[in-house]
């Protein structure tokens, strides 16, 4: 019982970071219909952006708390509003001079952003992965390992982190698109851009805030992704990212709930079948299960079925 509690705390934290990233691959399609495939590599920018501020910035774990915490707030602020510049720069350059062609057109364009983006930190920062040391230690003590052996149930004060951080987030851009106008105008948007624009609605920069949207929440994913682990590279954008898009599907594209919900799904998955099943094969039950859910759900856990427009 120990384990598992334990295996569900750490499939709970994972699920939220690939959550957080899966909320931009839906936001982007729920408006304009098309899957940013250089997601991934906008949440690898993030996490690259955050190590370089903490390696610059001398920022170690024996700093004072409140300091450390007031220095990684910043750093969360900088890296959010930079990583928010990649991402309205992918939509300038991928998918507004392509928004009227061939649906194919903007999705080779973002796999060259993509392929542009890794190898253009590959070259800056060098291939090697890059370790940062624990900046967050310590935690809970929930129930075991005491004197008698038993398995302990522990949740870092990390995790804690990321899960509280996570969840606020989410209802906090749930609320932004239920009750702002720029939520209005995305919704507008996503049910038909050509109307919306007859009524007022800034179409360009609605899609372009939504891009810059998604990559500030790509940005927290990296940093808590850095902190987390403790080491990235410019290859972590590819898998984080395929991981994101299938909890997006899984949780039903252009769901925002549906998005955090599948990457719960998939980071307990994952979770779960590398403790107690083979390590090897935790993408393997991944993707099988997301096969099994379209299968009888073509449209995700959450998703609705889409209705074309004649």
């Amino acid at each position: 019982m120990e384990y598992f509690l334990q295996q569900l705390i750490n499939g709970v934290t994972l699920g939220s970071i690939y959550g957080l990233i899966a909320i931009g691959y839906t936001m982007v399609y729920g408006i304009i219909g098309m899957i940013n495939f250089a997601h991934g590599d906008i949440f690898m920018v993030g996490a690259f952006l955050a190590m370089i501020m903490i390696v610059a910035f001398g920022v170690t774990a024996s700093m004072p708390l409140a300091l450390l915490i007031l220095v990684l707030l910043g750093i969360l602020v900088v890296a959010m509003a930079l990583t928010s510049v990649w991402g309205w720069t992918v939509e300038r350059l991928a998918y507004r001079p392509l928004r009227g062609s061939f649906r194919l057109a903007p999705l080779i364009t973002a796999i060259g952003m993509s392929i542009t983006l890794q190898n253009f930190v590959q070259l800056s920062q060098g291939a090697r992965n890059k370790p940062v040391e624990p900046l967050v230690s310590g935690g809970i003590s929930l129930m075991g390992g005491g004197s008698d052996g038993r398995f302990g149930v522990q949740i870092s004060y990390l995790q804690i982190l990321i899960i509280v951080l996570t969840t606020v987030l989410m209802i906090g851009f749930t609320m932004l698109i239920n009750k702002t106008s720029l939520g209005r105008a995305q919704r507008a948007c996503e049910q038909d851009r050509k109307m919306a624009s007859l009524i007022g609605v800034n179409v360009d920069r609605t899609i372009s805030l939504t891009f810059v949207m998604g990559a500030a929440l790509a940005a927290v994913a990296g940093l808590m992704f850095l902190l987390y682990y403790g080491v990235i590279d410019f290859y972590i954008g590819f898998l984080a990212g395929v991981k994101a898009f299938t909890a997006a599907v899984l949780g039903g594209i252009g769901s925002l709930p549906g998005a955090m919900l599948g990457g719960l799904l998939i980071g307990l998955i994952e979770t779960f079948w590398s403790g107690y099943f083979s390590v090897e094969y935790k993408d393997v039950a991944a993707f099988s299960i997301l096969a099994i859910v379209l299968i009888f759900l073509p449209e995700g856990l959450l998703g609705k079925p889409e209705v074309e427009k004649v």
